[in-house]
């Protein structure tokens, strides 16, 4: 009898399903409809719940929840995971978190959990109840897209663009489409620069050559007008977002494999002081982090020089830009967090961008007055006659307008705006929706690099134009163009920003520009 009851009982133990800590009833006020499924965030507005359809998401006004994984809709926190590149996680994204929370009339406690793990609570300060926590994973780009792709993170930091295989991945993991317009956002701008050990000869380098050095080509400082003494090499981590960089910018469009005899270094930090110390070195670092360390200016057969000032790398003039993302799924976000990325987009957020270290995206007019390189660089470069003629009617027709640091370049081989255009794209839209240049004359104009015939780069640069022009006023649904005139035109190759004589040459020179009168 004993055995028969304890056999009943576990028969009935097994036939009632386990009750799961995030199990929740999601039922319509009326009562007519019930969901059932396990919960998977609240934002504050929205509950998020797994389903036998799937995942979805619903109204929390119109629906009563019930189940242990209900959440607390009076006393709600937001909360934040935050994965990713180490460069931004230490100083940029904290910087922006208090400036917000400042902003918000909100006290942000930072807390230490653990190696490169802590977290922001933000609190109101007139009662002290908590409001939002941003917990903050540092590791690097893999990484963060790593945490993305698991539902470990809301938000990755990355110091490159997805790759195909990962979006491939996000999009199986209903993650949505990472390339898409809306599911990153570029932060701030940086740049890679070589860097070698202060007293160095050496003070400028093509990126061909950088390519060679990397690869092992070139392995004395004699080749590039140095010392007779053997060039030792420093990189960052395979897995960093700097390190892939390096790869992707210089050594891809030439064709060329990393040195396996590169020194790597676990942080930007590292790689500066190994530099500093080693009279012989040669390192690529990010602008922001170049310690003590001397960088190096981009020059091209042609000597056109090119070094990496706010200014260049803000309008793109330099080539080795390199934007800092943040990369979002497609679900929604709670409204604290939601609020925190428009903040990033304001202009008291520029400033902060520009305090931590790094370079922000506020559009600066510069005027003809202020181009004297890039007008050196044209008259260079001018042909005979024809060529001279057609600087002189771009000088004419700009003359009494200003550039704006806002540019837009394309991808290598491609029609397509590289990242840190599309997000100009956007800056730019948003800036006409404000009404910021109401009762002003916006010029979209187009250059080409010197490939092909005159004729048909000036058709080339135009096309370019137009279709910038076209992406802005579509982005700018609110604009009222009413009250400005837009127009674009093309030069061809008549302003050179670098020598036709790479790849990454050519690249720099294809581009639009955006003249204010």
């Amino acid at each position: 009898m004993v055995c028969a009851a304890v056999f009943a009982a576990l028969f009935l133990l097994s036939a009632v399903p386990a009750v799961n800590a995030d199990d929740v009833t999601l039922r319509s006020r009326d009562g007519a409809i019930e969901l059932n499924g396990t919960m998977l965030g609240f934002d504050g507005e929205f509950y998020r719940v797994d389903t036998i359809y799937g995942e979805l998401t619903v109204d929390g006004s119109g629906v009563t929840c019930e189940g242990p994984g209900c959440p607390n809709l009076i006393d709600f926190v937001a909360e934040l995971t935050i994965s990713g590149a180490a460069t931004m996680g230490n100083l940029l994204v904290p910087a922006l978190i208090e400036a917000f929370a400042l902003l918000q009339g909100l006290e942000a406690r930072r807390a230490d959990k653990g190696e490169n793990t802590f977290e922001y609570v933000l609190s109101d300060r007139s009662d002290g109840a908590e409001k939002g926590r941003f917990r903050f994973s540092l590791t690097n780009t893999d990484e963060g897209f790593a945490d993305l792709l698991a539902d470990e993170a809301d938000m990755a930091m990355a110091l490159r663009e997805v790759r195909p295989e990962e979006a491939r991945l996000a999009r199986d993991a209903g993650l949505g489409d990472l390339t898409g317009r809306a599911r990153s956002r570029v932060l701030a701008l940086d740049a890679l620069v070589a860097v070698v050990a202060p007293g160095n000869p050496v003070d400028s380098i093509s990126i061909v050559e950088l390519s060679e050095v990397f690869a092992g080509e070139i392995t004395n400082w004699k080749a590039l007008g140095g010392p007779d003494a053997p060039i030792s090499l420093h990189l960052r981590d395979s897995a960093s977002g700097t390190g892939q960089a390096v790869e992707d910018r210089i050594m891809a469009p030439a064709g060329l494999a990393l040195s396996p005899s590169a020194t790597r270094h676990s942080s930007d930090n590292a790689l500066a002081r190994a530099v500093a110390m080693d009279p012989f070195a040669l390192g690529i670092a990010s602008k922001s982090a170049t310690g003590n360390t001397q960088a190096l200016v981009l020059k091209g057969g042609c000597g056109f020089p090119l070094a990496a000032t706010r200014r260049t790398v803000k309008t793109e003039d330099y080539p080795l830009t390199a934007p800092m993302f943040l990369y979002l799924p497609t679900r929604r976000l709670p409204k604290l967090a939601r609020e925190f990325l428009s903040y990033t987009r304001s202009p008291q957020a520029q400033m902060v961008i520009r305090r931590a270290g790094f370079i922000d995206q506020a559009p600066e007019e510069i005027t003809v007055d202020a181009q004297g390189n890039r007008l050196a660089n044209a008259i260079a470069a001018a042909g005979p006659e024809d060529g001279l003629a057609k600087l002189q009617d771009m000088l004419k027709k700009l003359q009494d307008m200003k550039r704006l640091s806002t540019s837009f370049r394309f991808e290598a081989g491609s029609v397509k705006l590289d990242a840190q255009s599309r997000s100009n794209i956007q800056l730019l839209a948003r800036a006409l929706e404000s009404g910021r240049y109401d009762g002003r004359e916006i010029l979209f104009v187009g250059f080409s690099d010197g490939a092909g015939s005159a004729e048909s780069n000036l058709a080339i640069s135009q096309r370019r134009a137009e279709a910038v022009e076209k992406a802005v006023r579509t982005a700018a649904e609110t604009a009222n163009f009413d009250r400005l005139t837009m127009g674009y035109t093309g030069f061809g190759e008549a302003m050179p920003m670098a020598c036709d004589d790479s790849a990454w040459g050519r690249q720099v020179n294809r581009r639009v520009e955006v003249w204010l009168r």
